[in-house]
Formats: C-alpha cells, structure tokens, sequence
C-alpha cells in the first residue's frame, strides 16, 4: 500500500499540533482499532506515516482512511505496514471521495442499482462513518465490490 491522498483542511479534529499529532492519531486508530498491531505514526507537513502490522487489507485500509480523513492530514504512506494474511489492498473494496450533494443512498444507487444498500457501505465503514447522515465533501470512504 503505498501513498493515499485525502483534503488537508477537513475532516474530524483530533489533535492541536502536529506535535501532538502521532500520539492523538494513534488513540484515535486505538479507540477502534481495525486491527493494526505494532503500530507506529509520524506525522511530517500533513504526511502521516503508518508503520507496523495489519492483520488484513481491509484492516490496513480502513486505519488509513481513519487518519486521512482527520483534520490536518493531506497524505498517509503505509508502504511498511505489513499485512499478515497476505491480502491485497483494493481486492474487495475501491476508495470513493464524497462529493457535494452525495449522500450513502445514492452513492449505493449509483454503484449498485439500489441505494438500500447503503447500509453495506455503512457496515465496511463503521471507523469512518459514526453516523449514516453525517458524510461530508472529501471524505474517503470504501466501496464493497461485492455484496
């Protein structure tokens, strides 16, 4: 997995400086934690550096989106994370940006003819999306491929 690229000047707030930046990000993944072991965050002129193991892709992907989506953060590079099943990153699911007007019924309309699916894009994004109503422009989120 190499380097995602998020919106720097939105998403949730969670530290004050980028000094306080590695410790508050690594609570915030620990709170939820997907399943990341071992992990380690730097944080360089927006750029936070994951480091460590994840137990899947899909563990790895949605700690990514966890930091990227956070306020202050325009890049995240977990090329040394390993994963331990040995999964492939975008395997089961594809990255979408949340755009003005979009909500998660007609994103799931979109990608799979019925937005009452949505509840599966929910369900792959519970890190992300804390409630159902509250996307908002530039936040990354996963698509499932299949459902």
């Amino acid at each position: 997995m190499g380097l995602f690229n998020f919106v720097r000047d939105i998403g949730k707030k969670v530290f004050g400086s980028e000094e306080e930046a590695p410790l508050a990000l690594e609570n915030f993944i620990n709170a939820d934690n997907p399943g990341l072991d071992n992990m380690k965050i730097t944080v360089e002129d927006g750029e936070a550096t994951l480091t460590g193991e994840a137990s899947s892709a899909s563990a790895l992907e949605k700690a990514v989106l966890m930091i990227g989506n956070v306020l202050g953060i325009a890049d995240v590079n977990a090329t040394s994370v390993v994963i331990k099943d040995g999964s492939q990153v975008g395997q089961d699911d594809e990255f979408y940006v949340i755009q003005k007007g979009d909500t998660l019924w007609k994103i799931a309309e979109q990608t799979y003819g019925n937005g009452s699916k949505y509840t599966k894009i929910v369900e792959v994004n519970l890190e992300v999306i804390k409630n159902a109503d509250l996307i908002f422009p530039g936040q990354k989120i996963r698509i499932p491929k299949n459902i």
